[in-house]
């Protein structure tokens, strides 16, 4: 028997974050898991720890991802993974630097 429940424009979606890198997550369709995420991938990501479970559809707003790029990534990879946010170290940086007055 198939399960069609999710079929469409909806994924029943696990995330996982990552124990090595803060902000990394893993989102995979919770019937797969992570057997279609590459070997490689989890080694650097390190061992997944369940965040939450969720049902995506278009409507569903997230944080820091486009939701139809998570479903698309998720149904042609088999997973999405969501890198942390750029730190702009420059802007510290420049911050640290003295600024010449300038007339």
């Amino acid at each position: 028997m198939t399960d069609d429940r999710m079929q469409g424009d909806k994924v029943l979606c696990e995330i996982f974050k990552s124990p090595r890198k803060e902000e990394m997550y893993l989102y995979v369709d919770k019937r797969q898991g992570l057997a279609e995420v590459p070997e490689a991938l989890l080694e650097r990501f390190g061992k997944p720890v369940s965040a939450m479970t969720l049902i995506l559809t278009p409507e569903k707003r997230l944080a820091r991802a486009n939701v139809s790029d998570v479903i698309a990534a998720i149904r042609e990879k088999g997973y999405y993974l969501q890198l942390p946010p750029v730190k702009d170290e420059y802007l510290l940086d420049l911050y640290r630097t003295p600024t010449e007055a300038r007339y």
